[in-house]
């Protein structure tokens, strides 16, 4: 079996939480860290969520970094209103046995990307793409040396989730997913034009439950926290599950489709600050080298959760 080596670098977050349940029971993942960033909550309690999660699904053997506390020119913006107070939804709140890592976030994830071999190791960014950004200041040869960069992030048909035309994570720290995106890293982007379809209806989280172990339990109720908060803001009953969307691709890419697209990242304007302009057209954009997800087996997605969640404990 060909194994990924993978850092997930998140801000957990409910739907963080389900991809890390994910992550922790994929055979076919070689998880290497989890890098923390601030976010839906501030880097302090989502480095903790991390270390949380780590511990509830029984894999104290990957390594947490707490990363950036601030985007690299705002001021830090939460969705607590989405996450709850702490993140994780209903979940109390705990202590884990075991801290972080020694270094941060940045560090780490140059040192574990640049001692393997060139585009061996995927990097899943689930939050605001400050830690990368900052990664690619400290060593500018992660370009070449990281790949692929699977990104939950931006919006384009679906409209935004944060203003008309922005979504979280970019709308959060443009400056940063601006930075990334013109790196020349490979770039995949898991947007809300495919997150969207994935959708957590009774019958899906009840799968997902059935496995009966600390993970399912846990990631279900991550989900019923969404299905109740999306109801009272949204008016929705089944909300989007969107931070496992660029885990499930890197263990089953069949899943997804993807269109070569050139995307960049509106900085400057307050009125549509993290607005990503995907271009299709090569006669426009001049080249095409991102990618963006269109479309997804939503049914796919679940069952490997289900999966990954029974193989846990």
């Amino acid at each position: 079996m060909t194994r990924q080596s993978l850092i997930i670098d998140c801000d957990p977050g409910v739907d963080d939480a389900v991809a890390l349940m994910l992550a922790f029971g994929s055979p076919t993942l070689e998880l290497l860290a989890i890098t923390a960033v601030g976010g839906n909550v501030p880097v302090e309690k989502t480095a903790r969520n991390a270390r949380m999660l780590r511990q509830i699904a029984g894999r104290e053997d990957v390594p947490v970094f707490m990363g950036a506390a601030h985007p690299l020119r705002r001021e830090p913006a939460g969705a607590g209103e989405f996450h709850g107070a702490e993140g994780l939804g209903d979940l109390e709140p705990f202590e884990p046995a075991a801290g972080c890592a020694d270094g941060g976030a940045v560090e780490a994830i140059v040192r574990l990307v640049m001692e393997r071999p060139a585009r061996s190791v995927a990097l899943a960014v689930l939050g605001p793409m400050t830690n990368l950004a900052l990664a690619l200041r400290a060593e500018p040869r992660l370009v070449d040396q990281l790949g692929p960069v699977a990104v939950m992030g931006g919006a384009r048909s679906e409209g935004g989730n944060i203003t008309a035309s922005a979504e979280f994570n970019v709308w959060a720290d443009p400056e940063a997913a601006a930075e990334v995106l013109a790196s020349g890293c490979e770039t995949a982007m898991f947007g809300l034009d495919v997150t969207h379809q994935v959708r957590a209806t009774d019958e899906r989280v009840a799968r997902v439950a059935a496995a009966g172990t600390p993970a399912a339990e846990t990631a279900a109720a991550m989900m019923r926290f969404s299905q109740r908060v999306e109801r009272e803001i949204v008016g929705w009953n089944a909300p989007p599950v969107h931070d496992p969307c660029p885990v499930a691709w890197l263990i089953r890419p069949e899943l997804f489709e993807l269109k070569p697209c050139r995307i960049a990242v509106e900085t400057e304007s307050d009125l549509t600050r993290g607005h990503t302009a995907v271009e299709f057209r090569a006669a426009v954009a001049g080249s095409l080298p991102h990618r963006w997800a269109t479309r997804v087996d939503a049914g796919g997605v679940f069952d490997l959760t289900a999966a990954a969640v029974a193989r846990t404990n």
